[in-house]
């Protein structure tokens, strides 16, 4: 029988490389899941969704900041 030597550095490129292919397996299977979700129907597409739709800022913010910086 053969018996391995190893390291602290070794065993944490093991659990590294065991930990990276555990998270790669669950984002895409979540992003393949997603795409068949959507193929067929399941999930509606928000073609109106805009993450900047929340922020509102007013023109006279931006020309007071704009003449403040000067």
């Amino acid at each position: 029988m053969i018996l391995l030597y190893f390291d602290p550095s070794l065993g944490a490129m093991i659990v590294q490389a065991i930990v990276a292919g555990v998270a790669a397996v669950v984002l895409f299977s979540k992003n393949a899941m997603y795409k068949v979700k959507l193929f067929f129907g399941l999930i509606k597409q928000d073609d109106n969704d805009d993450v900047f739709d929340d922020i509102n800022i007013k023109d006279s913010d931006l020309e007071n900041k704009n003449s403040s910086d000067s």
